[in-house]
């Protein structure tokens, strides 16, 4: 049992809401860390046809059999169950009565809109983080880490990555996409992915891959909205406040998990993760998640941006904290340079005041503070989010 660190979070939660619901990436560890901080609940599998027909046929004799509540996991398989239990805890008003867990955003966040809004606390679990690895003993160099990425069953059972993204692409994201969107041609839509997997930390360019893949630009925009909610990929937007035309309007694109990404890319060794063209990107997939973890650990919204304009002038990520901006550039290389500051500090003159701090994250291990911007090496990247 890996500590994560949105555990006190969820425990917090469960004190002040009759419901909590964790949703993420499948195999990202929810069903392990809700039975580990809740054994005293019974639990229920709503994966099984059985316990799911159950569920769907009669509901309330299904939620009668846990009176004191019940942890439900794949809630989306039985969204039908949402409008009971909202009667449940309406009526009976305990706190931390049901403990919900989801791998679909878009299903669960619809039915939750309708059924138990107020009633319940939202957290999202991604896999492990860099922080989380190295708490549980476990030291991989950066190659390492974008090879393996997080899920915890590769470090758990010792598995070789390649094999097990290779299985848990044809599993989970073959069987539950193909399910939502009803893919004809499952050659078509694994290209996609890959080339999706092609364009992290770039533009979001629905055109270009829509030639790319032979489909239309709006199918792409539907496939990518797909990703999205089933937890394979997300959008970064852009920060455009009172820039005017200056400023790129368009998303970029990252995996939730930086070693399925490498899978997709055909990367199978950390030698040829070091060759990769695309390392540079995948480095910058990596941070921006362990930072998108870092907040969603402690239950809070990402605020993470980028900026861009069309002079060229561009920081990876801009995080928005009350009325400060956060510029943070990410590099790949082991060496600080001087020049690695420079579009920092053109933001931070940009909007004056809002911005008195700024981050470098790299893989160096020397650590100082240059002016505004502290260098940090990669593994302490949420350092980034701390106020000054």
């Amino acid at each position: 049992m890996y500590h994560r660190h949105i555990s006190q979070e969820l425990k917090d939660l469960a004190q002040d809401y009759p419901v909590v619901t964790v949703i993420g990436p499948r195999q990202s560890g929810k069903t392990t860390l809700v039975r580990h901080l809740f054994p005293q609940k019974p639990y229920v599998n709503l994966e099984a046809l059985d316990t799911q027909e159950l569920a769907k046929t009669d509901p309330r004799a299904f939620l009668a059999r846990y009176p004191d509540g019940a942890i439900l996991d794949e809630i989306q398989r039985t969204p039908e169950l949402l409008s009971y239990i909202q009667l449940i805890v309406d009526e009976k008003k305990i706190k931390g009565m049901y403990i919900l867990t989801g791998s679909h955003q878009l299903l669960l966040h619809q039915a939750i809109t309708q059924s138990l809004a107020g009633r319940t606390a939202l957290l999202n679990l991604l896999p492990l983080s860099l922080r989380e690895l190295t708490e549980a003993g476990i030291e991989n160099s950066m190659d390492e880490s974008l090879l393996k990425g997080g899920y915890p069953r590769i470090y758990q059972d010792q598995l070789d990555p390649t094999k097990a993204y290779r299985n848990y692409f044809q599993t989970y994201v073959e069987r539950d996409l193909r399910q939502l969107i009803h893919v004809k041609d499952l050659m078509q839509f694994q290209r996609f992915i890959r080339i999706c997997a092609g364009r992290v930390g770039q533009l979001l360019n629905l055109e270009g891959i829509g030639n790319d893949v032979g489909i239309s630009s709006h199918t792409v925009k539907e496939w990518i909205s797909i990703l999205e909610a089933s937890f394979i990929l997300f959008r970064i937007q852009p920060y455009h406040e009172n820039f005017g035309k200056r400023v790129i309007k368009s998303s970029k694109i990252y995996f939730y998990d930086v070693g399925l990404a490498s899978y997709l890319l055909g990367i199978e060794t950390t030698a040829q993760v070091a060759r990769d063209p695309l390392r540079g990107n995948l480095v910058e997939n990596l941070i921006v998640t362990e930072l998108l973890k870092s907040r969603f650990n402690q239950g809070k919204d990402p605020q993470l941006y980028f900026f861009r304009d069309t002079h060229g002038h561009e920081v990876d990520l801009i995080f928005q904290t009350a009325n400060e901006l956060v510029p943070i550039e990410i590099k790949a290389s082991q060496t600080f340079h001087q020049d690695f500051l420079k579009n920092l500090l053109y933001f931070q003159t940009l909007v004056g005041e809002r911005s008195h701090r700024g981050a470098l994250i790299y893989a160096g291990s020397l650590e100082q503070s240059v002016n505004t911007i502290d260098v940090l090496n990669y593994k302490h990247a949420e350092k980034a989010l701390i106020p000054s």
